[in-house]
């Protein structure tokens, strides 16, 4: 039996890669996503349970009492967080996963100062690393977590002289990590690097805006899994090594589909301090410079005529339905409409909201039907033939600036063509511009007329009105 066990845990951590690879796969599609996650979870605890089982775990009493407490945590907040809130979820559970990598790196650090044997190269490299990789990714998760939860300014923070005194925290860096290679048991040292590279994550997020948040906490995901992979070459344990590669890999994929739903670089994301947070001072100054422009107005009965007598509607969900919580009553709203005939779709743009998939999510909560959920490819050819095109709380990804306006700073951006729809209707609470800060020309379009109020309230409103047709 105990020859049997290392074998039969490393065909544990087989399956559970295997498990991991599926339920990745199936989380590429609302349909299969429920799925996906249910085997990702069945990997999971078959790789904790072969870890628990193999000798080198020495105390289950500590590890149960933090199973325990992370069991309760992490129900609470399952449990409380809000939709709207599970940006800031994930990018807190980024940080968590780093500061966990980096710590199990600071963990080898002393037990190499424990016993007679120095750490050899190889062992101190990942050893840097994973205090490097983990340190950045917790304080850096950290400061997008303040500025999503806005305990911090959304627009870029920059100070005088901050790219110099990046640069002389690089050469410390690297400095020290060189020395480290030949005296690998310095503490003082060591500890320095911990703190650079704590305070590399907080430089790393601090200059981005608030715009570009969730490309950033998609990026920082992606670190987490490489600082795991690398905590897994400290242990030695396969299982971690392959799991944390996949996260890394994964995220660094959804980053560059989210890149290039932005139409940017991820170098410009990074350095450019795109999405300064100063939505409503744009808009603002975009109005007073264009006095030519006027709004079009409608009021409930009117959209609810408009809507419940077209043969195609397009409903196009933004954040504002997120922060709105209007998912169910959208979903009653097209309910009512499906029942006089009208032609229901969703358009769903890559970027929308402050995650990747956002808007699926929110609408899976509601029980909307999947293959009614378009994406923007497949959409957009259609706008042209939509009598409605019936737009909540979106603002930037459906701003027709962004293809012909090379002033713009969504210039090439891909939108949403809802401006090509016959009618459009535009359910927002006032005229303020999306996170781009960039006054959005959509709404002073001869199709368009704006109804204005919290998204739930005159989604609501309008159910009511669509019944009474």
């Amino acid at each position: 039996m105990s020859d049997f066990l290392p074998s039969g845990i490393q065909l544990g951590y087989l399956v559970a890669a295997s498990l991991f690879i599926i339920g990745l796969k199936q989380l590429g599609s609302p349909a299969t996503a429920r799925q996906g996650n249910v085997l990702a979870a069945i990997g999971m605890l078959i790789a904790i349970v072969g870890t628990l089982l193999e000798k080198q775990v020495v105390s289950y009493e500590l590890i149960a009492v933090g199973i325990i407490v992370g069991s309760i945590l992490g129900t609470i907040m399952a449990n409380t967080v809000a939709m709207t809130d599970m940006p800031q979820m994930v990018g807190l559970l980024n940080g968590f996963g780093g500061a966990a990598s980096a710590l199990v790196a600071v963990g080898e650090f002393w037990r190499y100062l424990s016993i007679p044997e120095s750490p050899a190269p190889d062992a101190t490299i990942t050893i840097l690393l994973g205090v490097l990789i983990g340190g950045i990714t917790f304080t850096g998760s950290l400061v997008a977590f303040a500025k999503l939860q806005e305990l911090l300014p959304g627009a870029p923070m920059t100070f005088p002289l901050q790219q110099p005194f990046n640069a002389m925290l690089a050469i410390a860096l690297l400095a020290g990590s060189g020395y480290m290679l030949t005296n690998p048991e310095n503490v003082p040292v060591f500890l320095g690097l911990v703190a650079i590279s704590n305070i590399l994550g907080i430089m790393f997020v601090l200059p981005i805006g608030g715009g570009d948040m969730p490309v950033v906490v998609s990026l920082l995901n992606s670190y987490s899994g490489i600082a795991a992979s690398v905590a897994g070459f400290i242990l030695m344990n396969n299982m971690l090594i392959i799991a944390g590669a996949l996260v890394g890999a994964s995220g660094i994929i959804l980053t560059q589909i989210m890149c290039k739903g932005m139409n940017r670089s991820l170098s410009s994301v990074l350095f450019s301090a795109f999405g300064s947070g100063g939505g409503s001072a744009a808009a603002a100054a975009g109005a007073a410079g264009a006095t030519d422009k006027t709004v079009r107005s409608i009021n409930l009965e009117e959209s609810a005529m408009m809507l419940g007598y077209a043969r195609s509607v397009v409903i196009i969900p933004g954040y504002g339905m997120a922060v709105a919580q209007a998912q169910h009553a959208v979903r009653e709203l097209a309910d009512g409409l499906e029942k006089m005939g009208v032609d229901v779709k969703y358009a769903i743009h890559p970027v929308a909201g402050r995650m990747p998939g956002h808007m699926n999510v929110l609408l899976a909560e509601a029980n909307v039907p999947y293959p009614q959920l378009y994406d923007m490819d497949d959409i957009n050819p259609q706008f042209e033939e939509t009598d409605v095109a019936l737009v909540i709380g979106a603002n930037d990804v459906v701003n027709p600036a962004a293809r012909h306006d090379t002033a713009s700073p969504i210039y090439g951006m891909p939108i949403l063509e809802v401006d090509k729809a016959k009618h459009t209707i535009v359910i927002k609470r006032g005229m303020s511009a999306g996170f781009s800060g960039v006054d959005n020309e959509l709404f002073y379009k001869d199709k368009t007329m704006m109804l204005f109020g919290s998204a739930k309230d005159v989604v609501a409103k309008l159910v009511s009105e669509v019944k009474q047709l």
